[in-house]
């Protein structure tokens, strides 16, 4: 910045300009780049660093919020990943500072960048596309459509689950379309998911997406779905702890629960403040039966443990709670990566988190719904099948989004 500094200050117009001119062909990138600084850089400037030979100089033509509409769509192909990462950075943070008198000057300059970068052939590029835009009210609806639909789980999955440019229509269709388990999930996990929806992921049978649903408290689902989830759940451990925490659970569901799940859930049912006097009554009775013909007291050892205790007894909260506690990150990215559909994430994630490889393909079956096909497996030692090279690049993008 001194070099340009000590050549501009100083000079009229015309000059400074034949100044700009000469430093945008100067053999340091980083005086190439440095121009892109300047709050008064001229648009052709821009443009011409835009077709720089140094990644180095377009990647600080994408960032800067100077540059042209038409250099935006030429970086929007550029061959550098990295450039277009951060193009899509930049424009996605434009999008909610245009109020509705300037959504003429948006569609014009904007959108048409937009939609190539979510056409990025980078799955990390539409991913990061759909990490800003995804709870974005002014996001380009068109784009938000194409990001849903991605093939890949880690571009669609945020928008799925956060966008609010998706109707229940939408939603509902992307569904029926065999939905994969962990668009399924991200769905499931949306704030006040209607009943129709609900109904819609009941009727795909997928549990890990059913477990998500019902975990989601804010959930709109009728009683007679629920009904219908509480006799198949007797032979599905993991819809356990989600019904008997589910909010207003009617009396009748909750009797009915107290006869299968575990001790330390009948306990939990007992505490419930919805319950009459009588079926309190009755659960109590139940888990006083229990109590002394069969003691005991269940507790965490350990790390693998710990969330192994989680897992078999359907505490989806807790194995997710304990995760993040365990590996650092927010308990959002950990969402994230278990709904990613990714083998190779979800086992770099808990190897961050210190457990072992058994620990992490019963994360992969239980916790994600991975198939036995699509889980990694410990090698013949029973370490991970990945080297730590490999699973520090896996979490790479993960780490950008707790910061």
């Amino acid at each position: 910045m001194s070099l340009i500094k000590e050549h501009s200050e100083g000079l009229d117009p015309d000059a400074d300009y034949d100044e700009m001119k000469r430093l945008a062909r100067h053999r340091d990138p980083s005086v190439r780049s440095s121009l892109m600084q300047r709050s008064d850089v001229r648009p052709e400037i821009a443009y011409f660093l835009a077709c720089d030979p140094s990644p180095e100089v377009r990647r600080a033509v994408a960032t800067s919020v100077a540059t042209p509409p038409q250099a935006n769509l030429l970086l929007a192909r550029d061959p550098d990943q990295e450039v277009r990462e951060a193009l899509a950075r930049k424009v996605a943070k434009l999008v909610p500072f245009f109020g509705e008198d300037e959504r003429k000057q948006l569609q014009r300059h904007v959108i048409e960048t937009v939609e190539q970068l979510a056409k990025d052939q980078a799955t990390r590029v539409r991913a990061l596309l759909a990490e800003l835009l995804g709870e974005e009210e002014k996001a380009p609806r068109e784009v938000i459509q194409r990001l849903a639909r991605d093939t890949d789980e880690l571009v669609a999955n945020p928008v799925l689950q956060f966008s609010p440019l998706l109707s229940e229509s939408d939603l509902i269709e992307i569904i029926d379309a065999s939905c994969p388990t962990g668009k399924l999930t991200a769905i499931s996990r949306r704030h006040g998911l209607g009943a129709q929806v609900a109904d819609a992921i009941v009727e795909t049978s997928n549990e890990v997406a059913i477990t998500a649903l019902l975990e989601n408290h804010s959930a709109q689902i009728r009683e007679q779905t629920l009904d219908e989830l509480v006799e198949r759940a007797a032979k599905i451990t993991a819809w356990h702890a989600p019904l008997v925490y589910r909010p207003q659970l009617p009396t009748h569901t909750a009797e009915k629960l107290a006869s299968y799940v575990a001790d330390h859930l009948v306990s939990k049912l007992q505490e419930r403040k919805d319950l009459d006097s009588e079926s309190a009554r009755r659960i109590n009775a139940e888990l006083h039966r229990r109590l002394s013909a069969r003691p005991a007291k269940e507790q965490d050892s350990g790390d693998d443990d710990g969330l192994k205790h989680a897992l078999t007894t359907g505490d989806g909260a807790l194995a997710r709670s304990r995760l993040a506690s365990l590996s650092g990150f927010p308990e959002r990215v950990i969402e994230r990566v278990l709904t990613s559909g990714s083998a190779k994430a979800i086992s770099a994630l808990c190897w961050k988190a210190g457990l072992n490889m058994s620990t992490a393909l019963q994360v992969q079956l239980r916790m994600a719904g991975l198939s036995p096909s699509q889980a990694l497996h410990p090698r013949a030692d029973g370490g991970y099948p990945l080297g730590r090279e490999e699973m520090a690049w896996q979490l790479e993008f993960f780490e950008s989004l707790a910061k």
